[in-house]
């Protein structure tokens, strides 16, 4: 009995001490409870903020800006991210009152986007919708290409339309051209040779040398106006200005010279157009288009029956009517002292070959002097320079 009494009080310590940890892990837990439900009942409490977004639906209306309201009694809005499938984002702006967002570039048509805002008080809402495809769609072609890095003082920006602009202001304000010396320059609306409309960017003057240029057609979601469709796309590019340089072509004493940053290089004898019909040569200004290399050249595509029809060196395009600047070995009896081609400036194999290797796309040709059969127009080549800057400015939709 002794013993058993001697064992008992050992044992109700233990169970004593037991409880003890038990009832202090209670209250840990317990407090460790409190703590994150409260936290939890926090994030409970915050109310899911509401927005209403202008465009719904998958047949929603291209060519407006995106906006997005919260509705939600109370909150401002931090952040809005609208963004098409690929991921592409339509820039944008909060409001004063943290209210509104609004964005700055047009939902395009035939895209899909999603809508994502996020409050400052830590909420977040999303919608998503889609645009009508376009009935039609408008693309351009742009001069210089991205092949072309380096061109004249002469080249202007030139992008022809597919489609008819008739929307030609909207067009034009989502035109951005940006220059490293702040040139002076202007928009020009022109059809091109071949009838489509067309819209230049020249400066007031001749580039500088050494100028940077690039052009930022920020087109996607443009609307071109009745019959011309949709543009879904932007487009780009970039150019450098390289060599002042000019060929200054005289109709009276048959010569083209090449002046560097105005002094001359080298004067080569030549024989330009006869005068007298449609064979004389363009006077004014012409730019160097594209350097050709061997072309076969025949007198029917420019309208002159069949007075030629031949293998031509070293050919330089001035004009989409057909005017160059070439080798005509066959001419040589003429060079320096008779303008007796078929409107061409026409000199020797030797001298065509080096005047083409000094040549940049983009140099102007100046061709004055007598017997020439007035100036191009805007579209036939880049015939914008014989405009004075008052008229040209004036072709702007803006």
């Amino acid at each position: 009995m002794r013993s058993r009494r001697s064992q008992s009080p050992s044992r109700r310590p233990l169970r004593t001490r037991h409880a003890a940890v038990a009832g202090t892990a209670a209250l840990a837990a317990a407090l460790t409870a409190c703590s994150g439900g409260g936290s939890g009942d926090g994030a409970a409490k915050a109310e899911k903020p509401k927005i209403a977004v202008n465009l719904t639906g998958q047949q929603a209306k291209a060519g407006v800006p995106v906006t997005v309201k919260l509705t939600s009694a109370d909150g401002k809005l931090k952040d809005v991210t609208v963004a098409d499938a690929e991921g592409t984002r339509l820039a944008g702006k909060i409001s004063a009152d943290g209210r509104g967002w609004t964005s700055a570039r047009k939902a395009a048509p035939g895209t899909s986007y999603t809508v994502r805002a996020t409050t400052a008080e830590g909420g977040e809402a999303g919608k998503a919708f889609a645009t009508a495809a376009p009935e039609k769609v408008n693309k351009v072609t742009i001069t210089p290409g991205r092949n072309v890095k380096t061109v004249g003082v002469a080249q202007p920006l030139s992008i022809v339309f597919d489609h008819p602009v008739a929307n030609k202001a909207e067009v034009e304000k989502n035109l951005k051209v940006k220059t490293s010396n702040d040139t002076v320059g202007s928009w020009g609306w022109i059809k091109n040779y071949d009838g489509r409309d067309r819209v230049d960017w020249r400066p007031k003057e001749y580039w500088k040398s050494g100028t940077k240029v690039e052009l930022d057609a920020q087109l996607n979601g443009v609307d071109s106006g009745s019959g011309g469709g949709w543009f879904v796309r932007d487009y780009d590019t970039a150019m450098t200005v390289g060599r002042n340089q000019v060929v200054k072509v005289n109709l009276d004493n048959k010569t083209a010279t090449l002046t560097r940053d105005g002094k001359t290089v080298k004067s080569l004898p030549m024989s330009a157009g006869t005068p007298g019909g449609e064979k004389a040569s363009w006077g004014g200004t012409s730019v160097l288009m594209s350097k050709e290399g061997t072309i076969n050249m025949r007198s029917e595509t420019v309208g002159l029956g069949d007075s030629y029809d031949k293998m031509v060196d070293y050919s330089m395009r001035l004009t989409w009517s057909g005017m160059y600047a070439h080798a005509a070995p066959w001419n040589a009896a003429y060079f320096g002292n008779t303008n007796h081609s078929s409107g061409c400036v026409g000199m020797s194999t030797g001298n065509a070959a080096w005047l083409y290797g000094q040549a940049q796309i983009g140099d102007p040709f100046e061709v004055s002097g007598n017997g020439s059969k007035g100036t191009p127009d805007p579209g036939n080549g880049f015939g914008e320079w014989n405009l004075s800057w008052a008229d040209w400015q004036a072709k702007s939709a803006l």
